[in-house]
């Protein structure tokens, strides 16, 4: 007999953590799928199926955990499930097709075209990086760089705005002068 999604979800609520495996296992290569088949052609360079779905889950589960989702007995977490995925897709376009961040404005600017290194990666490079990363956020006034690493950890900017006790307005300026800042430090 398998377990209901309400029961697991009470497990979660209670700490269990293989309960949130179990939700996961059930539902994260459905949510893939239908992740993969709502993603537009020009956007698939940009995110992928799975960091959405691991997103999903994120929010879920920091919700259940706070009591925000009430799943009644017998009822499936599909719909909502779905849902989360739907909208975290239509905001992940609409993120990526912004003026500044046009797909086809930085089309093969990756990660990788911005290190100069192949996709077989330079590790050196990625240190480095990963150094001056580092440096960059010991530098920084403690409230931006809570700022920075919610938005690092893949909050939007309300939930970063929610979590830091800032307003939305204030996060969006943070974070449009910490990449000012950054820019010219990168630009030698």
């Amino acid at each position: 007999m398998t377990t209901s999604d309400s029961s697991l979800v009470r497990r979660f609520q209670r700490g269990d953590a293989d309960a949130a495996t179990a939700l996961y296992v059930r539902y994260a290569n459905r949510l893939t799928r239908l992740a993969g088949r709502n993603t537009a052609a020009d956007l698939a360079s940009r995110f992928d199926s799975e960091d959405v779905v691991q997103s999903v889950f994120r929010t879920f589960f920091r919700r259940v955990a706070g009591g925000a989702y009430d799943v009644p007995d017998g009822d499936e977490l599909w719909g909502l499930l779905m849902v989360i995925t739907l909208n975290k897709l239509r905001l992940a376009a609409s993120h990526h097709r912004a003026a500044k961040r046009t797909v086809n404005a930085t089309k093969g600017n990756g990660p990788d075209a911005l290190l100069g290194v192949s996709a077989g990666g330079d590790e050196g490079a990625l240190r480095l990086l990963r150094l001056t990363i580092d440096e960059y956020l010991a530098g920084l006034d403690p409230a931006d760089r809570q700022i920075l690493e919610l938005r690092f950890e893949g909050y939007g900017v309300a939930e970063v705005a929610e979590r830091s006790g800032r307003t939305k307005r204030t996060v969006e300026r943070v974070l449009q002068r910490l990449r000012e800042s950054l820019r010219k430090q990168v630009d030698v």
